[in-house]
């Protein structure tokens, strides 16, 4: 039985100056100080087991599902025969573990800078990976996503942006400047499509997302905005696709079911056609600000997220 003093941990997580939001943890399980970042893993009464890094939280057991869901399968599904996938982070496993499931995949490669954490989910949280990276198609490369795609002489059918959000003072925003986004864009086969995780999407916490989606609009002929609701989060959190192909984002429900059907192996627990319809549906304050947004990020000018 746990002590009175493990039943009275609370972590918080700081969403701005002004608003800060409590998790009560059983106890830490487990921590580690890799050379880029703090990783633990806290045991939550409601969650379950918690990923944090730089007090931030990643995932939940309870809840990471929906997260991996939404960021893969728009993508994975408007392409609709993706072989070759890229992933940039994505250090749990969860979002290879979903670029996994499709039938047409012949390799997938992950880019994570930090070995450490990557080891360390591998260990401690094995159930979001389920296998991944043992499987044949896994292509992991321990590595600067800045540098591997501008090494890279491959072409993907889909990138997927796993990556933290450029918090200030990091190096993050590196890899969310129009400038990056035009190196993915040009790594991309024909028809191919570009999914990314945008930050926070709520009525008070939007100009991260909103800018993100200008930039990546700036490079790209079509994009779009969409967000997913992530209890353990306590957000409404943004995601977007974008193509050269705008067909590729404008699938029917019905299309939706099928290909679902004919690609995906296993089962989904939060993505399909009804969900995917909800997800692109926004609120009209949120259209208004996507309109109404001007900033791009660029390398001279970085727009920083502060937490």
């Amino acid at each position: 039985m746990a002590s009175s003093i493990e039943k009275n941990i609370w972590f918080t997580e700081r969403f701005g100056e002004n608003e800060q939001h409590k998790h009560r943890m059983i106890h830490w399980l487990v921590s580690k100080k890799t050379a880029f970042q703090s990783v633990k893993i806290g045991q939550s009464p409601t969650f379950g087991k918690c990923l944090i890094m730089d007090n931030d939280l990643q995932s939940s057991e309870k809840d990471e599902f929906v997260y991996h869901e939404a960021l893969v399968h728009p993508a994975m599904l408007m392409h609709g025969k993706p072989r070759q996938v890229l992933i940039l982070g994505g250090g749990e496993g969860a979002t290879l573990r979903e670029v996994l499931k499709y039938r047409t995949i012949d390799a997938a490669y992950m880019v994570d800078i930090d070995g450490d954490a990557v080891g360390f989910c591998r260990e401690h949280l094995p159930g979001y990976s389920a296998g991944a990276f043992e499987n044949p198609k896994t292509r992991l490369v321990i590595g600067d996503a800045l540098d591997f795609v501008k090494d890279t002489r491959l072409k993907f059918d889909v990138i997927i942006s796993d990556l933290c959000s450029p918090l200030q003072g990091g190096p993050a925003y590196k890899l969310y400047t129009e400038e990056f986004y035009q190196a993915l864009r040009s790594k991309l086969t024909p028809g191919g499509v570009l999914c990314a995780q945008i930050d926070a999407c709520t009525l008070v916490n939007m100009n991260t997302a909103t800018t993100i989606n200008n930039t990546v609009r700036s490079v790209f002929a079509s994009s779009r905005l969409y967000t997913a609701h992530i209890p353990a989060f306590d957000n409404l959190w943004g995601f977007l696709v974008a193509s050269d192909r705008p067909v590729a984002l404008d699938l029917s429900e019905g299309e939706i079911t099928k290909r679902v059907a004919e690609l995906v192996k296993g089962n989904l627990r939060f993505y399909d056609a009804e969900s995917h319809r909800g997800m692109f549906a926004q609120p009209k304050y949120l259209r208004a600000a996507i309109a109404a947004q001007k900033a791009i990020i660029t390398e001279n000018s970085p727009i920083f997220v502060s937490k």
